[in-house]
């Protein structure tokens, strides 16, 4: 049973999200990024307290995803895509996203905090971050 209501359309959007945000870190990475984006959903608190839906959250602003601003983003969902998002959709979850709000590649080594909240881990490129319980009960 899913954990977020999605369409069609939305489930195509968080499906090029993943893909062009982590496709060079495979499937868990796409998987991790996934996560994100439904926690974000999930959360109502931070940045995040008027994302209802996949789609508000694929392009919010500010602080949305730099992949949305690619050309890459824009190309049409691959059905391997869509069957790992229908998993994060359906609430699988994997660490170090399990909570996860915010991800991004340093480059280097994970900074220990990423704006104000603290790093839960990496999975290849990508570094995670996720808010503490008082500061975010609702992930």
């Amino acid at each position: 049973m899913a954990v977020v209501k999605s369409t069609s359309k939305q489930l195509d959007l968080l499906a090029r999200l993943m893909r062009a945000e982590a496709e060079g870190d495979g499937q868990l990475g796409m998987l991790l990024v996934g996560n994100v984006g439904v926690n974000r959903v999930l959360a109502d608190c931070l940045d995040f307290r008027n994302i209802r839906n996949l789609e508000e959250m694929v392009f919010q602003r500010p602080g949305g995803f730099v992949a949305t601003t690619e050309s890459y983003f824009y190309q049409r969902a691959r059905e391997q895509d869509r069957n790992l998002a229908r998993r994060v959709i359906n609430g699988e979850r994997f660490s170090p996203g399990e909570r996860s709000l915010w991800f991004f590649n340093p480059g280097g080594d994970c900074p220990p905090q990423w704006y104000n909240q603290w790093n839960t881990g990496r999975f290849k490129t990508h570094c995670f971050y996720s808010p503490t319980v008082a500061d975010c009960p609702s992930v």
